[in-house]
């Protein structure tokens, strides 16, 4: 039993829920600006960036999926939207040698508004009117500028649920201070 909850995706799981249970009931009533936070996305583009392509898309998929069980949109959009942001920053997180926090926070921020404007094109792409308007804009800020803020405390998250240990950091040579 213990080796089963000490599984990556059990964990990522059993964090998902409880963000799920948080973010649709407590933050529907404490809105930043009227606009919901969207923890879910925060940490599917963490795990990205803490985890590689691989894990950002897998933590995408499952968390997206997650909360599409509870929405009342088409099965499958939030997933495919988060899964890709989780990519994406996965997929910088392989450009970069060294990630310092404020540029991974800002990172977040930016994939968070990027996948909050997808997933509404996407939406009216296959049918669904209403989400592209001008309120958008408004989401869109808010959302980056709560995620990004968010980061500092999704990303040791993210670490413990990928089992992800902190690069150890690489010490010059001593005879380099001799």
């Amino acid at each position: 039993m213990i080796a089963l909850l000490n599984r990556p995706v059990t964990r990522l799981f059993l964090v998902g829920l409880l963000l799920l249970a948080v973010q649709t009931t407590l933050l529907t009533e404490m809105k930043f600006f009227g606009i919901i936070a969207q923890l879910l996305l925060a940490l599917s583009v963490t795990s990205g960036l803490v985890g590689g392509s691989e894990s950002g898309a897998l933590a995408g998929f499952v968390l997206g999926l997650m909360f599409d069980f509870v929405l009342t949109s088409p099965l499958g959009l939030s997933a495919l939207v988060y899964a890709c942001a989780g990519w994406g920053a996965g997929y910088f997180h392989s450009r970069t040698l060294a990630n310092p926090k404020w540029l991974e926070c800002l990172v977040t921020g930016i994939l968070s508004g990027v996948a909050t404007f997808a997933l509404a094109v996407v939406a009216n792409v296959i049918g669904i009117e209403g989400w592209l308007s001008g309120r958008i804009i408004k989401v869109i800020i808010v959302v980056a500028c709560v995620n990004a803020l968010s980061a500092f405390v999704f990303i040791p998250i993210s670490r413990w649920c990928l089992s992800i240990r902190r690069e150890q950091r690489i010490s010059p040579p001593v005879e380099l201070f001799s």
